[in-house]
């Protein structure tokens, strides 16, 4: 069976000798830029993607639109020709053919980086090529913030169409909770407003539903009142005695932690080749004045290194930038868990053993970096995304759960197939163990769906939601894209 670089690629090829060139005619036909592969700009777009596996692949042009309309001109152009093609953010997504291409054309939100804020209202108008750090630099000394990820660098578009995890989603939901209305470009080449009084089918499938339903050229979104907050890293060399401390404290933390301005990343890290094998800790408060004890549990474990004070948002997440593995290829996996109880706590050292078991086979790959993050999941983050629109993970807000990121990083390309069934071993190994201690009763039984900003394409997003909201995906992505222009020319996850 063709994986799905294979496929594409093929079918790139195959379109090129069949088919019009996108990049030619909407040179003849427009004012749009289209960088050729020896323009500047075309070198250092394609550079600009987090895994080295993304940048490798290179496209037959990158087309660079400032508008919605120029989106929707290229947009026709392609619905007449039979071109493979890839939209781009800001290139955080690791997996081939998500935000990339080989052969096609890639069309770079880039130019499209708005921020327009209402002071009065605290309502934005963003455009998808801009990155959160960005967001957050302009936002600075307005008092308001907006509700996004936690690594700077990351693009505004991915990250909102997969709904989005923020160190403020107890407070707010997700990031795509607080979008109020959508500027698309459908699959027609039309441009469509989507709120919930317009079009509110479309509104609730983006909330989620990735890139199936067409380009997003503005996302409109309610900002909130912030000062200066708290936050800024832990750092543990790891022992038995840490890795037992600190599992217990993240899962403590998911089940007493009240109060929705608090967030913990608590992660793993190892790397035999760069003498790495340690704990690194996010630690976040939405305020300057942390109510005693919010943190004690990770404190009290003893950080050999503590960068947390008070400081803006805005420096927080800028800072958060040096988690990037430059010119590595990135492979990252999730697995979502219900939260053990107290008395089950060693299903935490069991999840962990299993990690350093898979990671310890694949520690004599070039530049490999292994890491885990657990990531509290409460159910508070449930109730404040009903609070604010109906979504695609609709999530039940009678369990806490936990979100688990698997990351390997890598330098060899070659090596690509062989960590990509290492990170399958990983996370499959974490959801059978799941599913064992639920036969058992040790675990609740819960709704567990894939958390999308983190899914392998090898995992089945929309299989793992609830089957009336795959459904809902798919019936809506057949409205507004019936001849399947983003379900079959363009990668990504697919009801």
């Amino acid at each position: 069976m063709l994986s799905i670089g294979q496929a594409l690629t093929i079918t790139t090829l195959l379109a090129g000798v069949v088919f019009g060139d996108t990049c030619s005619t909407v040179q003849s036909i427009s004012s749009i830029e289209v960088s050729s592969p020896l323009s500047l700009s075309y070198i250092t777009e394609q550079a600009d993607y987090w895994s080295s596996s993304c940048a490798a692949l290179t496209p037959s042009c990158i087309i660079f639109p400032k508008s919605a309309d120029e989106v929707a001109t290229v947009i026709k152009v392609l619905a007449d020709n039979g071109e493979t093609f890839a939209v781009k953010s800001g290139g955080h997504n690791p997996n081939n053919y998500f935000s990339s291409v080989a052969g096609g054309p890639l069309i770079s939100t880039q130019r499209m980086d708005q921020v327009l804020l209402d002071p009065v209202t605290g309502i934005a108008r963003v455009g998808p090529g801009i990155r959160l750090d960005e967001i957050a630099a302009q936002l600075q000394g307005t008092g308001w913030t907006f509700v996004g990820g936690r690594i700077g660098n990351t693009g505004v578009g991915g990250l909102v169409l997969g709904g989005g995890l923020s160190y403020m989603s107890a407070q707010y939901g997700w990031a795509a909770s607080s979008v109020l209305e959508y500027e698309i470009v459908l699959a027609n080449g039309t441009v469509a407003t989507v709120s919930a009084t317009q079009n509110a089918d479309l509104f609730k499938a983006l909330k989620g539903g990735g890139n199936n339903f067409g380009v997003v050229t503005t996302y409109v979104l309610q900002t909130y009142r912030q000062g200066n907050i708290y936050g800024g890293n832990l750092v543990f060399l790891r022992t038995p005695k840490t890795d037992a401390a600190l599992l217990k404290a993240v899962r403590d933390f998911g089940e007493y932690n009240q109060d929705p301005k608090a967030a913990v990343i608590v992660t793993a890290e190892r790397s035999t080749a760069s003498a790495i094998d340690s704990w690194i800790l996010f630690i976040f408060y939405d305020g300057v004045n942390v109510p005693e004890g919010t943190f004690k549990n990770f404190t009290d474990v003893g950080p050999t290194l503590n960068t947390c004070r008070v400081q803006t948002y805005s420096e927080l997440i800028g800072g958060s930038n040096w988690v990037i593995v430059k010119a590595s290829v990135v492979d990252i996996g999730t697995e979502t868990i219900p939260l053990p109880s107290a008395e089950n706590g060693d299903f935490m050292d069991e999840l962990h053993s299993h990690w350093r078991n898979v990671s310890g086979t694949v520690q004599l790959e070039p530049g490999i970096v292994a890491s885990i993050a657990y990531q509290p999941f409460p159910r508070r983050i449930a109730q404040a995304a009903k609070e604010r629109s109906p979504d695609l993970i609709d999530c039940d807000d009678d369990v806490d759960r936990m979100i688990i990121e698997m990351n390997y990083s890598f330098t060899l390309q070659t090596e690509y197939e062989k960590m990509a069934d290492t990170l399958e071993a990983t996370y499959t190994g974490v959801r059978e163990r799941v599913v064992e201690w639920q036969s058992a009763g040790k675990l609740p039984q819960a709704y567990l769906p894939v958390f999308m900003n983190y899914g392998f394409y090898r995992q089945d997003y929309f299989g793992r939601l609830k089957p009336e909201n795959a459904e809902f995906a798919k019936t809506v992505a057949s409205q507004v894209d019936p001849k399947g222009l983003f379900r079959d020319r363009t990668g990504g996850f697919r009801p």
